[in-house]
């Protein structure tokens, strides 16, 4: 498999995890000191992969989410390091019935460990976010 195949398929395991609230497996798709900012989409940045865990654990295990990655553009900047960009849309539904739809991107660095692929750094801006209020 050629590297941006490998950086597209750990991206889908990436969502994938995410929706089946697959801690550990999810936990493999980051390097170690992985940073995450989701400043601009109202949240903050995450360093560290244990502590990003730690976070969707707390935030995401009793929502229902749907993540879609789209269109990506892959850029291998050396062996070991790539960067990409993906077109983005995801739903989380809390128990309340309030929703959280979102498009936008995430802007990302990858970096090639011990010959796989893992994301070092995760940026997520949007360009819409659309909420529904709770229903009970």
């Amino acid at each position: 498999m050629d590297d941006i195949e490998a950086i597209k398929q750990l991206k889908a395991r990436y969502f994938r995890t995410m929706d089946t609230k697959d801690w550990a497996g999810m936990r493999q798709v980051f390097t170690d000191d992985v940073v995450i900012d989701t400043v601009d989409s109202g949240g903050s940045v995450i360093e560290g992969a244990d502590a990003f865990m730690a976070f969707l654990r707390q935030t995401l295990a009793d929502q229902t989410t749907v993540h879609h990655g789209h269109m990506p553009e892959i850029e291998l900047t050396s062996a070991t390091t790539a960067t990409g960009i993906w077109a983005m849309e995801d739903l989380i539904q809390w128990a309340d019935g309030g929703e959280l739809r979102g498009y936008g991107h995430y802007h990302e660095t990858y970096r090639k460990i011990d010959g796989t692929w893992r994301i070092a750094s995760s940026k997520l801006t949007r360009v819409r976010l659309d909420l529904t209020p709770a229903t009970g």
